[in-house]
């Protein structure tokens, strides 16, 4: 008998589509919603997809629409979907698949940026320790809060439910209806928040790297500045772009909102402060607000969907372009235009390959981002502002909305369940899909045609 063998490039939108599927049939159970009765079918889809593709775009509120066993079946679809990216998938395929080609094993060793692709079982492991660890950690730093706030029972499982909604950039919370608004005046509960969803959205890699590279600074004793120097260049042009990023970002929002009345503009100093720096960094695939997102200035909507389209960092659980993609093809063009005749960063060369791959990426994602903005602008009575934000945000998986997604058809709906689910697979898919072997494609050389551009 013929065994079936499915690609990784196809396996991984299978898997995230089973599970979005199964999910959809339980939250569709009556003893999933508070008031016992069927949620209907259209409503169960959209929570399934928004928790597995991690986005938290929501039609009802997660606090009192779901029960417990909902509310708990949205969590661990959100857990899945940050971690199945390099794990339910990659470790499927390693661990029940009885004939792992050497193409497969390249092909998941380019995706997980590994050196050597032996230890792949092992890096899946320190994921998911990795994971639990943190999660569990910021669990406890909100139970100081949210117990004393909600009682015993809902303070514990509230802190577990937001913990793992915001390393995994869910966005989603079981704690009232207006997400991080009425929390906002809390220190504690804003950079707990800000700490879970920034290590979330760094990547695995860049979390070991560094782990590494501190344990081997201690035996050496390098300063910080060396541990820096001698961090892998990925890691460090991570660390570099994240911090640009996000304090760039918060210095925009705190002058673009600064006199905004409906958003930080009656604030004190220091809570603008804090707040433009929660939104600079939820921007980056996260979907908790502490500002309403529909009261933002025109040109914030802007940034905004600047910074969600970029998103987090590759071999994370946030979404987006990822910074690396986005800046390899920035620095793609800068080389062009200085003269270079390659592409350099922290004096490493970057291979045609790698930009051939970034470039497909932006290019897919910003067509898709357009197609779905027209579609809904043709289905619904909605302004560009909104249409584009609300888009943006499903595609590269953030769940910041101005209010939009509840008051959409149902056409509008299933064209925001598209945006999560290609958003969520588009960009690793794509990474896999253009790391094939192209070598039968490439046997036929032709002569140079006469083109021009620009």
């Amino acid at each position: 008998m013929k065994t079936i063998r499915i690609a990784p490039a196809h396996l991984i939108p299978l898997s995230f589509l089973m599970i979005i599927i199964i999910g959809a049939v339980i939250l569709y159970q009556p003893f999933c919603s508070a008031d016992g009765c069927r949620t209907d079918l259209l409503t169960a889809l959209f929570t399934a997809t928004t928790s597995v593709c991690v986005t938290g775009l929501v039609v009802v509120d997660t606090y009192a629409h779901w029960s417990f066993w909902g509310q708990l079946v949205i969590m661990l679809l959100a857990q899945l979907g940050g971690l199945g990216i390099v794990t339910v998938v990659f470790g499927f395929i390693i661990l029940t698949s009885k004939n792992i080609s050497l193409g497969d094993r390249m092909l998941l060793k380019d995706a997980l940026n590994m050196n050597d692709s032996r230890h792949l079982l092992r890096f899946l492991r320190r994921v998911i320790w990795g994971t639990f660890i943190v999660e569990g950690i910021g669990a406890l730093f909100y139970m100081i809060d949210f117990i004393p706030r909600l009682g015993v029972m809902k303070g514990i499982w509230a802190s577990i439910f937001q913990a793992v909604s915001a390393f995994c950039n869910a966005g989603m919370d079981v704690v009232g209806p207006d997400s991080m608004i009425s929390l906002r005046t809390s220190p504690l509960l804003m950079i707990v928040t800000m700490v879970l969803i920034v290590l979330g959205g760094l990547g695995y890699v860049v979390w070991f790297d560094i782990l590494r590279g501190i344990k081997r600074g201690f035996k050496k004793h390098f300063s910080p500045i060396q541990i820096v120097k001698r961090l892998p260049e990925h890691t460090r042009l991570v660390i570099l772009l994240t911090l640009v990023l996000i304090f760039g970002g918060m210095v925009v929002f705190f002058i673009l909102e600064y006199n905004n009345t409906e958003t930080m503009g009656l604030m004190n100093t220091g809570d603008k402060i804090m707040n433009s720096l929660f939104q600079s960094v939820t921007l980056r695939t996260a979907g908790f607000v502490s500002v309403p997102q529909e009261k933002l200035t025109s040109a914030s909507c802007v940034a905004g969907c600047m910074l969600m389209f970029i998103g987090g960092s590759p071999v994370g659980t946030a979404g987006g372009v990822k910074t690396v993609t986005m800046f390899l093809v920035i620095m793609n063009a800068q080389s062009y235009i200085s003269g270079r005749s390659e592409t350099v960063v922290f004096k490493r060369r970057i291979s045609e390959e790698l930009m051939r791959k970034a470039s497909a990426i932006i290019a897919v994602s910003f067509l898709t981002v357009f197609t779905f903005t027209i579609l809904l602008l043709l289905t619904n009575p909605i302004s560009l502002e909104d249409a584009l934000y609300e888009v943006v945000s499903a595609s590269a998986t953030v769940g910041l909305s101005r209010g939009l997604t509840p008051n959409l058809n149902e056409i509008g709906k299933v064209i925001i369940i598209s945006a999560m689910y290609l958003g969520r697979i588009g960009p690793i898919s794509m990474a896999i899909f253009f790391s094939k072997d192209a070598s039968d494609k490439n046997k036929v050389h032709f002569t140079d045609g006469n083109f021009y551009v620009g």
